[in-house]
């Protein structure tokens, strides 16, 4: 049986507030069951995900999907993860920096980076492998409450997390728990349900993710009008898309 979590009956969606001991025991109870090679959904502003840390989680997520290997998974991480792992010029470090503190957008970097970090000395090859491309790996990054405390508690713990969005392949990201497919949640042990997503929206779309290498954007998403205008206006940098 899936176990479920949910804040207090008056908060019903990610943008409202949850208090934040709930929050922490949450996301503590989260890692519990990744840890022990489990399978959580939890509700970011961007969209629901479906996340693990194990092979064996990997596996199930990638099989419950439907989702083809060579679409890695991403990494839940936060700016200073980034900035100690991603492999970037300092001026670079400093726009991811500025866009969350100033901007405050969720997007996701794709950047060369470093394997051999610390961080990930106790992750299976095959995690790695799956969730990294060519030698740069996607890191999602202020993706709301749930995401930040997540990351945070992940670093102290020494055990990074993976996952995508939590939908079938192709099928567009989901915003209520209760949308999600039969499929995906027969991989799963446990779902923090926080009501709607904050960026919600009917093209079903989920974080905007931007290669570092270029400003070339591999997937454009929620937010994208505004990361465009802040690149911008604050680098003079133009955001490339390929459609």
């Amino acid at each position: 049986m899936i176990k479920t979590l949910k804040p207090n009956a008056t908060h019903s969606n990610t943008q409202d507030y949850v208090d934040p001991e709930q929050v922490r025991k949450d996301v503590a109870e989260m890692l519990g069951v990744l840890k022990n090679g489990g399978v959580a959904i939890l509700g970011l502003d961007v969209a629901y995900a479906v996340i693990g840390s194990k092979e064996n989680a990997i596996k199930r997520i990638f099989e419950a999907k439907n989702r083809s290997y060579e679409k890695p998974s991403g990494f839940f991480s936060s700016w200073k993860i980034s900035n100690e792992i991603h492999i970037l010029p300092n001026e670079k470090r400093e726009m991811i920096r500025e866009v969350i503190e100033q901007e405050k957008l969720p997007f996701s970097v794709v950047a060369p980076f470093n394997p051999s970090h610390s961080f990930f000395k106790n992750v299976d090859p095959f995690v790695i492998q799956n969730s990294s491309k060519s030698g740069t790996i996607d890191m999602l990054l202020n993706a709301g409450v749930l995401h930040d405390e997540l990351v945070n508690q992940s670093w102290e713990m020494g055990m990074p997390v993976f996952g995508s969005s939590a939908n079938t392949s192709l099928m567009g990201s989901k915003y209520r728990a209760e949308d999600i497919e039969a499929e995906v949640l027969s991989a799963v042990d446990l779902i923090v349900d926080y009501g709607l997503s904050k960026y919600h929206n009917p093209l079903g779309r989920s974080s905007t993710i931007i290669d570092f290498n270029n400003f070339s954007v591999i997937r454009v998403g929620v937010m994208f009008e505004q990361l465009q205008k802040a690149f911008k206006d604050r680098f003079n940098i133009n955001l490339v898309t390929t459609k």
